[in-house]
């Protein structure tokens, strides 16, 4: 008899329906799986006969052959495990013939039939409510997750004889729910508070403006300046996750198996710090079987990267595209796929390899030769894509021993609330955009123009750093979330705001470390 239930398999961050026909005939007993599966569904013959005999049914001793379609696509992973297993019990028969249609099976068995977690729920559920799916049965611990799709009835089971007796009638099981605004608003981390920082009032502002128009920024500083303890305060000053951000971020963390059992939706935006030994693929994402890398990982927050010198040149170059684009294209011989890469990028660095080229206590045992070297890991297109770029100095004894006495990071955090809500006012009717940082030249003539006085102030920034067109973009970008800030909405840039936008460009590309003095 030939039986045909629904699943879903993942390319990229979406997916796509996938049916699972089971036929049992006449013949020598055995089973045999088609449609391009990889080594886990293979191995799934295994697992569906024992996890079968032990929820109480049978596996049939004949022919059994298992078609995925469609045939050209790759599948691979173990949720197909529940839908081959329910076709089995149709096409024999052990339970009766519900209407299987409007349904979607996911899930991985066990061999004492329990079910396991698998991967990628979420947007196999987003999928599955699009084209028309009512119906979704997942393992229980995937049930909240998947149950963030609003209009999808979701069932949940711990073992594949419940699934068994749902689907013979026998006994009834409730749909799960959430409630999205309450995960939405559960407190799950607290970061470090900008209050701890003491000094470094200049890096402190640097911070708040990459927060409020989700600018790039590089700190450069002497070892123990307090770039590492900056970076990791700025996740507590960004502004909370719409809905609509907390379920992209949720579908990347799901794919990549990062969701935690505790929590169905990710509500506070990523903060992602590679190892400087990460290789390309771990940075951009690959793999045979294309998988988000770190750039998608940190999409809609944070990717950290500590001692940015020590990362090889040419995984650096993998950055430019997706800082540019907003997203990244893994190419390979049976599929392309796409992931979001819209990140901000935060870097630290030493300004040379020992560490001490402009300090004013300890010299510099650097030669020239050798800072042109550690520099030039670092090409000008990628030093272009970062908007603020800030020197942090040594702290003088007086400050080290002194309590802090900057503001504490929910006061910062209000007013970077303020000016992302300013800004999303001219942005409403701009498709995607969503802060300063991703204005195009259209916008920047738009919202961005300049009076003679602020104009001569930017030639001349050009003339002296040598700046490209991409730099001088971004010094208006910077100046507009400047103006934000201050609650000002004009669409004329005061010449303060472009002056203050342009001291954040230190690292003058032409210069070289010479800059840095």
């Amino acid at each position: 008899m030939l039986a045909r239930v629904w699943s879903a398999a993942l390319v990229g961050i979406e997916a796509v329906k996938v049916g699972v026909e089971v036929d049992i005939s006449g013949g020598l007993p055995g089973v045999v799986v088609v449609g391009l599966p990889d080594a886990a569904i293979q191995e799934s013959k295994e697992r569906v006969k024992a996890a079968l005999k032990n929820a109480g049914f049978t596996f049939p001793q004949r022919r059994v052959v298992v078609n995925l379609t469609p045939g050209d696509l790759r599948k691979e992973g173990s949720g197909f495990d529940l839908p081959i297993a329910v076709g089995v019990l149709l096409a024999s028969e052990q339970v009766g013939q519900p209407d299987v249609e409007s349904i979607l099976f996911l899930g991985e068995v066990s061999l004492d039939g329990s079910l396991r977690p698998v991967t990628g729920v979420l947007p196999m559920a987003a999928t599955a409510q699009c084209i028309g799916f009512t119906t979704l049965v997942v393992p229980a611990a995937n049930a909240r997750e998947a149950a963030l799709v609003q209009g999808l009835r979701v069932y949940g089971f711990e073992h594949l004889s419940q699934v068994g007796a749902w689907l013979a009638g026998n006994a009834q099981f409730l749909p799960v729910q959430v409630d999205l605004a309450q995960e939405l608003h559960t407190e799950v981390q607290t970061y470090p508070d900008l209050e701890d920082v003491k000094g470094q009032a200049h890096a402190r502002r640097a911070l708040e403006i990459a927060a409020a128009g989700g600018h790039n920024l590089i700190l450069v500083g002497p070892p123990g300046s307090g770039k590492t303890m900056l970076a990791r305060r700025l996740p507590g000053i960004l502004p909370p996750l719409s809905l609509e951000e907390a379920l992209e971020v949720t579908k990347i963390h799901s794919v990549a198996g990062l969701l935690s059992q505790r929590q169905a939706l990710v509500n506070q935006r990523p903060f992602r710090s590679p190892h400087h030994s990460a290789s390309g693929p771990a940075l951009i994402g690959g793999g045979s079987v294309p998988r988000p890398g770190e750039v998608s990982l940190a999409s809609l927050g944070i990717l950290y990267l500590d001692e940015l010198t020590e990362f090889k040149r040419d995984v650096l170059e993998f950055l430019r595209q997706p800082l540019e684009d907003g997203h990244v294209t893994v190419s390979r011989a049976r599929q392309t796929v796409a992931f979001p890469a819209r990140f901000t990028l935060v870097a630290s660095t030493n300004p040379c390899a020992c560490g001490y080229y402009g300090d004013p206590v300890q010299a510099c045992t650097c030669t020239p030769r050798q800072r042109q070297q550690y520099w030039g890991k670092l090409s000008g297109p990628l030093l272009d894509r970062i908007d603020l770029q800030v020197m942090v100095s040594r702290l003088q004894p007086e400050e080290i021993l002194q309590r802090p006495a900057g503001e504490n990071s929910r006061t910062v955090a209000i007013r970077v609330q303020q000016a992302r809500e300013l800004a999303q006012i001219r942005l409403a009717e701009q498709g995607n955009l969503r802060c300063n940082a991703q204005l195009q030249p259209r916008h920047l003539r738009l919202w961005c123009q300049l009076n003679p006085k602020a104009s001569s102030l930017l030639e001349g920034a050009i003339r002296r750093l040598g700046l490209s067109a991409r730099a001088s973009d971004r010094i208006l970008k910077v100046a507009r979330t400047i103006a934000d800030l201050a609650g000002d909405p004009s669409f004329e840039l005061q010449e303060r705001y472009v002056l203050e936008a342009i001291q954040y460009r230190s690292l003058d590309r032409l210069a070289g470390p010479a800059g840095l003095g």
